[in-house]
């Protein structure tokens, strides 16, 4: 496996078959976007009190959000390049989702939590890699890449 995945659950409610499923989805869309071997990400799961509080704090919106996602990777223009070697394992970031939210989204959509769970943790990952949906352009792309990437590995509405 190409990713290594720390997984965090605040909630304690996720089984360990999601657990499974979210590393074999997201070192599929590693491998597909081309993610060097040996990269890291964590991903938290919590409950809407949590998230909140994080979204407070990093985004100034007072609300539960599904996902957030901290990438370790934003060099600041002037920033040295990172440099990773096999000592030091690249760090994508971390990824925040809502488990409340993840069930809510998936009744109002129609589909399994799996599914929403997927499709979250796809759409932080592709924000660690530079993904983002600030612009029309921008949208279309990343969402255009999350569909892809969840029908090839099997995760349909």
């Amino acid at each position: 496996m190409n990713l290594t995945i720390d997984f965090i659950d605040e909630t304690e409610t996720l089984k360990q078959d999601q657990l499974e499923m979210l590393e074999k989805l997201l070192s599929h869309a590693a491998k597909e976007e081309g993610v060097e071997a040996g990269s890291e990400v964590s991903i938290m799961f919590v409950n809407n009190e949590r998230i909140t509080e994080i979204n407070r704090d990093y985004r100034g919106k007072d609300q539960p959000t599904d996902v957030i996602s901290f990438a370790l990777d934003d060099e600041e223009e002037g920033d040295d390049p990172i440099v990773f070697d096999e000592q030091i394992p690249h760090l994508l970031g971390e990824i925040v989702i809502s488990v409340p939210k993840i069930q809510e989204q998936a009744a109002d959509y129609g589909h399994s939590f799996e599914r929403e769970l997927g499709f979250l943790c796809v759409h932080g990952f592709l924000h660690l890699l530079g993904y983002d949906h600030m612009t029309d352009e921008d949208e279309k792309e990343m969402f255009g890449k999350q569909k892809v990437l969840l029908e090839q590995y099997g995760l349909t509405r």
